[in-house]
This record gives structure tokens, C-alpha cells and sequence, in this order.
């Protein structure tokens, strides 16, 4: 029996209500804690201690400040009467000790995500609450103990957030996360954690909050700040508002290309050189090629205040053995101050056997004259002066040799200093010294690979930081007040407290070496779709992608659900997916959107008018949403003139990771026919939240 709809009307009324008011008493302490903090920051930070206290307080404040947009958006009703609401931050009350919202990552707010029907966990309700700026809109309610009772309010939230209009951003999704989703989030950190994930199931937004939540739960991570790693630029700016939004300050994103402070992509690659180069046998054969570049012990001979001091070779090998565990540069350094000890000892052991030498000769003398004096040398009082150097004046020596010009200049030309860049050039142009250090190379993959110098390739990248590792380099200055992101973002061997990884299906093994080396505890999340891999490695399932790297230490986990994506378009992927040579079901979409996917067949002298149509339609018909169109690579240029500049027409690739309402699919056939063309395909289908056309070649 349907309700009465002014009941329903005042029942909603009545509950938006109540939550105004409270989100009015959150907005107003959110405030005041805000003004308070800023205060404090007005104070002259006088040492290290006072400057750490104040980068503290300015994370706190920005993350206050942040919390506008869904401060408030979610309530659980106990089954004892308690009632908590959630929010994006927490929130203490000015006059006692409990929490006056809790925050989202809290433990106390996982039901809000976790409880169901069969396990309620202790409530009663949930209830989303959604929010445009100060006020408060809608209301939905969730039984949770099986009682259906007159006071609900509202549909379910997550079906009202995915038929929103899109922005062309992500947006944080706090509000309505689902069960599987928040298990990965609040996952233990203590090892590789890898996400499989078709289209819509939400990884993105998963790795992003998980992030938040890791940084929440472990404060000593944001200590080291978190990586974000991503397929490209646009992908970066597509997610870059979420984690500001979050509070989040302490996160460096990038993509692999990007890593490198001060070296950046200068040319395309053909995919067969990118698989080449991707694969896990650089590693070691970089390792040996800087190896080889080390000095070999010799008999060293160095000139101190006029004297020539020789060091044996059996001298030298145990300095460079006990120098060589670390990389290359630091190895020297670790070296050199052996060699000032060194050096220091046989000017120490020269003098003191002078001293020897001429207190013999001396001691002949006074025998004699003692003698001819009848002198008693055991009546006098006193004590001998040996000449010896005493500890101090042997530390002085130490520091004068470690400072001395000539000294250091005889390190150098031995042991010179390299650059990473100019290594790599003189490797990867060779083809003997390639023969010779990556054996397992072809003749014909070792001719592919020589090249002139010219800028460096994407896939060059992760070779140019593993060089740059093999060498080592020093720490950049650290300048007052900065955030951590900023410090780790300008120093190549910053150790990360996490690494999320998206798309990480398209990561080469020598990009995987790269993430792991940025994150040597391996604390790291990737997540991605192994069927939409794009990238020119020939990997078609996790296993192959990762074992060369992280071996069997990992665990895998998966998202079934798809949210993003209509059932309509939904069922057209599963004959994709069979052609791209994938045994994985797609995942499994919640909800329909009422649009049918529809197809035109177009000559092709009329595509571009066909396109330029269908946008403008697209447009009318999603007024305050988004159109995106994906074609073959070869086309992009040719269709950009056709539509109006906010209307991004992409590759497939390009696509990868992005949504719109709706989405033109034009030449399907052209998109299959690129390499990995299927899984091309399957991407390009599953952009859409809403409408999918697509444009047919004759």
C-alpha cells in the first residue's frame, strides 16, 4: 500500500530539518577550532621543535579548512539509542570529551560503510545525508534491523550519487562507499596489496581513499608522504581535487614518466622498443654496468707536506670492500674517509719511526759523552719526551687531510664522478658493451635498441632511475616550513611511507622496479584491470605482471561491482573481453540507466559531420553533464576540429580511467585493429555513466 505523499513530504521535511540544525552546530565548531588554529600559526617558529609544532597545526587548519563541501553526509542510529554522525573530519564538542561528528576513517564510523541487514554490527539506521555547500537537501535511510518503520526517508544514496550529472572531475565518494570497496580501504599496509577491478567498480576512488584513510590511521606516514602514481597527466588532473578535499597534504602524484626531478619525455617509441626496455633483465644487467665502472685496488701513492706515502693494494681492497655495499658515489665517500685514515696512520707510523731513528743516533751520542763525564743519567728527574703525536693532534691530521684540495683531486681522477644521463646514452648506444651486460638481448633487439642520442622515451625513464640509483646522489635542502610533498616531490631517492598505483596493469617490470624502489618496505596498493592493459608488455594476467619484481609476495583482492557503468552497455562487453583472450567475467553492474546503446552506420567521408551531429545532440539531451568522444589514434586529430574545445576526444588509452554521462564511440572496427585493440575496445565501451552511441564506417 502506497504511503500518503504529504506524510512521506512532512517526514522528509522534518528530517532535513533536524539535520540542519546539526550540520549548523558541526559547521559553527568547525569554524571556531579553525580561527583558533590559525592563531597559533601567527607565532615565530624560533627552533626546530616550534617549526615542526607549527607544520602540525598548518596540516590541521587545512584540512578544517577543506572540510566545506559535505562536511556532515552520514548518521548511524544504534541499537542502544546512541547516534553518531559522520563526516569529514572529526569533530570534539566545546563543552565535553565525546566526538560531536566522527571522522570517516575512524573506526567508530567503518558500520557506516560495512553494516548490513544480515549484520547489522549494533544499528539500527544508517542514514546518507547530502549536502550543497551549508544546506542540507536529501535525505536517505537504510533499515538495518530488518524494521521498516514510517520515519524512513529517501532512496539509496549510491543509485541517487551515480545518476548525478559528471563534472570532468572525480569527486570524493565518502558518503557511499560500499562494503567490498571499504574492506580494501582499511586493509592492513604491510605488504603489496593488488586490486583487480573491471570498468566502474570504483578503484580509483578506492586507492585515493584508501590513502586518506592509511595517512589517518598511521600518523608516522605522513612523516615520509604517500605516492600517488597514475597513467598520465590528465589522469592526475582528472583526481587531483580528492585528496586536497580529503585534508590530505602529505601526497606526492605523478606519473612514472615524471619521477625524475629535472628529466622529462621528449619523444615517442615504437611498442616493440617500449616492451624491450620494459623488461626485468635491465636490472641486473644496469647493476653489472656500474659495477664494472668501480676502481680496481692498486698500490695508491699519495704526496702529504713534500713526503710520498704509498698505500699497498692489499690496503686499498679492503677499503673498497668494505665501501662497495652502497651505491656508487656514496661508496666513494665512504672510501675516501677510509683513505683519510689511512693516510693518516702511515704519516703517523713515518713519523713515529723517524722519531725512533733519530733517538737511536741521539742515544749513541749522549752514551758517549756520559762516559767521558762519569754522568749518572739515573740521578736526574724527569720525563721523556717521544714526539709521539697525541690523540688530538692525530684527529687534526685526520680533518686536514679530509680538507685538503690535492687530496680530493686524487679521489676524483681515480674515482671519478659520473652522471647518470651521460651512462645510459653510452650504454644503450653501444652495442658491444649491451652484448656484453644484457646477454639474454637478441642480435636484432641489441640493433633496435642502439640509437643516436635524442631525448629520452617514456620507457627510458625507469632505466635512467635505476642508473641514478646504481650511482646514488646527494639529499636536496630541506627549506623551512615546507610541507613534506614538496620535499619528497623535489628529491629523486625519497623513501615513501605508501605507494598507490593506478592502471597498474600498464606498469612495465622495469616501472614495478621503480615503484619499489621509492617504497622499500613494500607497503604499496595497486590498483587496475588487467583486461584493459593498453601497454606494449606482454603480460595477460597479475601474476605475469608482477612476479619478476614482488615475486609471491603479494596479495590480490578484487572489485565485482560495477557502479559507474549502465547494465545496458554493461552487457556488451562480455564478447570483448572473450576476443581480448581474457578468462574474467565483467563485473557486475547495479543499475540500469534506461538508455539503450544506440548505432549509426556513416560513410566515411561523412564522419566528421556525423561526429560534430551526434555531440551536439549528446550535449542538448545531458545539458550540465559531459560528453566525451574515443576513437582510433589515427583519428583524434582530424575529429578535434569538429567538436568545441570542452569536448575531449581521446584515444582508447587516453580513456583509460576517465567517465563522462555519455560517451560517442566512433570507428570500433578502427580501435580493434590497434595493437591490443580489443582491450581497447572493452575500455572505450565502459567510459559511460549514462548513453553510449557509437558511429559505424561503412
Amino acid at each position: 500500500m502506497r504511503r500518503d505523499s504529504a506524510l512521506d513530504n512532512n517526514t522528509v521535511s522534518a528530517a532535513i530539518a533536524e539535520e540542519q540544525v546539526f550540520l549548523d552546530q558541526a559547521t559553527a565548531r568547525r569554524d571556531k577550532l579553525a580561527d583558533h588554529l590559525l592563531a597559533g600559526l601567527s607565532v615565530e617558529a624560533l627552533d626546530a621543535l616550534e617549526r615542526a609544532r607549527l607544520r602540525m597545526l598548518r596540516q590541521q587548519y587545512e584540512e578544517l579548512r577543506r572540510a566545506t563541501e559535505g562536511l556532515v553526509f552520514g548518521r548511524l542510529d544504534g541499537l542502544d539509542g546512541t547516534v553518531r554522525h559522520i563526516g569529514r573530519v572529526g569533530l570534539r564538542d566545546d563543552e565535553d570529551d565525546e566526538p560531536l561528528l566522527v571522522d570517516w576513517r575512524a573506526p567508530a564510523a567503518r558500520p557506516f560503510y560495512t553494516a548490513t541487514a544480515v549484520d547489522p554490527q549494533g544499528q539500527a539506521r544508517r542514514r546518507h545525508i547530502r549536502t550543497t555547500g551549508s544546506a542540507v537537501v536529501g535525505v536517505d535511510d537504510e533499515p538495518l534491523d530488518g524494521t521498516i518503520t514510517t520515519d524512513l526517508v529517501g532512496e539509496g544514496a549510491l543509485l541517487a550519487a551515480l545518476d548525478q550529472r559528471r563534472t570532468g572531475r572525480m569527486s570524493t565518494a565518502i558518503s557511499t562507499l560500499q562494503r567490498e570497496q571499504d574492506d580494501i580501504i582499511r586493509a592492513e599496509a604491510s605488504g603489496p596489496l593488488v586490486v583487480q577491478g573491471g570498468p566502474g567498480t570504483g578503484k580509483t576512488v578506492v586507492a585515493l581513499h584508501r590513502v586518506a584513510y592509511l595517512l589517518f590511521a598511521h600518523p608516522t606516514m605522513a612523516e615520509q608522504a604517500v605516492l600517488v602514481l597514475g597513467p598520465s597527466p590528465r589522469f592526475l588532473e582528472y583526481i587531483g581535487q580528492v585528496l586536497p578535499a580529503l585534508g590530505e597534504t602529505a601526497v606526492v602524484a605523478a606519473t612514472c614518466d615524471t619521477l625524475l626531478p629535472g628529466v622529462s619525455v621528449g619523444r615517442d617509441e615504437s611498442r616493440a622498443l617500449a616492451e624491450i626496455k620494459g623488461r626485468a633483465l635491465w636490472q641486473p644487467a644496469l647493476e653489472d654496468y656500474v659495477a664494472s665502472l668501480l676502481p680496481r685496488a692498486r698500490d695508491l701513492k699519495l704526496r702529504w707536506e713534500g713526503e710520498f706515502y704509498v698505500i699497498p693494494a692489499a690496503t686499498v681492497a679492503q677499503a673498497l670492500a668494505a665501501a662497495r655495499r652502497r651505491p656508487y658515489h656514496p661508496a666513494r665517500r665512504v672510501f675516501a674517509e677510509q683513505l683519510h685514515h689511512i693516510l693518516a696512520e702511515a704519516v703517523v707510523d713515518q713519523r713515529a719511526a723517524l722519531m725512533n731513528e733519530m733517538e737511536e743516533g741521539f742515544e749513541d751520542i749522549l752514551a758517549r759523552v756520559d762516559r767521558s763525564m762519569r754522568y749518572d743519567p739515573g740521578a736526574a728527574a724527569g720525563s721523556d719526551v717521544d714526539g709521539l703525536l697525541s690523540d688530538e693532534e692525530v684527529d687534526s691530521l685526520r680533518q686536514r687531510i679530509a680538507e685538503n684540495a690535492a687530496i680530493a683531486r686524487f679521489v676524483e681522477a681515480w674515482w671519478p664522478t659520473l652522471d647518470a644521463e651521460t651512462l645510459l646514452r653510452d650504454l644503450l648506444a653501444d652495442g658491444d658493451l649491451l652484448a656484453r651486460f644484457a646477454p639474454q638481448l637478441s642480435a636484432a633487439e641489441i640493433a633496435a635498441v642502439v640509437v643516436e642520442p635524442a631525448p629520452w622515451a617514456s620507457s627510458d625513464i625507469p632505466l635512467l632511475d635505476a642508473v641514478a640509483d646504481l650511482l646514488g646522489d646527494s639529499d636536496a635542502p630541506q627549506q623551512q616550513g615546507e610541507f613534506v610533498a614538496d620535499r619528497a616531490r623535489r628529491q629523486r631517492g625519497w623513501v615513501y611511507g605508501h605507494v598507490a598505483v593506478d592502471e597498474a596493469q600498464e606498469l612495465s617490470e622495469m616501472q614495478w622496479h621503480m615503484v619499489v624502489r621509492r617504497c622499500p618496505s613494500r607497503s604499496i596498493t595497486a590498483v587496475g584491470d588487467i583486461d584493459q592493459a593498453e601497454a606494449a608488455h606482454r603480460h595477460t594476467s597479475w601474476a605475469q605482471a608482477v612476479q619478476a619484481v614482488l615475486g609471491d609476495r603479494w596479495t590480490p583482492a578484487e572489485l565485482t561491482i560495477c557502479y559507474r557503468t549502465p547494465r545496458e552497455v554493461m552487457e556488451l562487453t562480455a564478447p570483448v573481453l572473450r576476443r581480448a583472450g581474457s578468462h574474467n567475467a565483467p563485473p557486475r553492474a547495479v543499475r540500469a540507466s534506461g538508455f539503450s546503446p544506440w548505432e549509426r552506420t556513416v560513410m566515411p567521408a561523412e564522419l566528421s559531420d556525423a561526429v560534430a551531429e551526434a555531440v551536439r545532440e549528446l550535449r542538448e539531451r545531458w545539458r550540465g553533464g559531459t560528453v566525451g568522444v574515443v576513437a582510433p589514434a589515427g583519428r583524434i586529430a582530424e575529429l578535434q576540429a569538429t567538436v568545441d574545445d570542452d569536448v575531449p576526444v581521446l584515444s582508447a588509452a587516453q580513456s583509460k580511467g576517465l567517465e563522462w554521462d555519455t560517451t560517442l564511440l566512433v570507428d570500433p572496427d578502427g580501435i580493434t585493429a590497434e595493437p591490443r585493440g580489443w582491450n581497447g575496445l572493452y575500455v572505450a565501451l565502459t567510459r559511460c555513466t549514462q548513453e553510449l552511441g557509437q558511429l559505424v564506417l561503412a
